[in-house]
């Protein structure tokens, strides 16, 4: 008798039948997080200012940041000024909302070259746990 096997569906290995699921959308990596995403999670903001705001003479701040990025002197003190004092606004947070197009990524490369570990972990850990599910409730 034939051993030929008519049956189709063992052309098409398992892996294939799953790309025509309809919900196969579900599955989808999330995209790189952009800055403007991580400023929609405001706890996570709230550390941020909470970590980069202080101005400690030792430790590298939003400062360090923002002119690795390209803010002037100039614009860096401006800011400083309008922001001091105030707790609706903070430096880290203008900073941020200026770059908001730059990755989440890019923003852990200053917390590399800075020493920032805190904060690095801190970024790390929301890109793993957090921003996936933001993302999937948002598509």
């Amino acid at each position: 008798e034939p051993v030929e096997d008519t049956d189709t569906t063992s052309f098409y290995p398992k892996e294939l039948q799953f790309l025509t699921n309809p919900c196969e959308k579900c599955f989808c990596p999330a995209p790189p997080p952009k800055i403007s995403d991580l400023m929609n999670d405001k706890d996570l903001l709230d550390l941020l200012r909470l970590k980069l705001d202080p101005n400690h003479c030792t430790i590298k701040n939003w400062k360090n940041f923002a002119s690795r990025w390209g803010m002037s002197y100039d614009e860096l003190t401006l800011l400083e000024h309008r922001t001091q004092g105030s707790l609706s606004h903070s430096p880290t947070q203008e900073f941020l909302s200026r770059y908001n197009q730059k990755t989440v990524t890019e923003l852990t490369e200053l917390c590399r070259i800075y020493q920032r570990i805190d904060v690095l972990r801190l970024l790390q850990s929301w890109i793993e746990k957090d921003w996936p599910s933001r993302w999937q409730h948002t598509h």
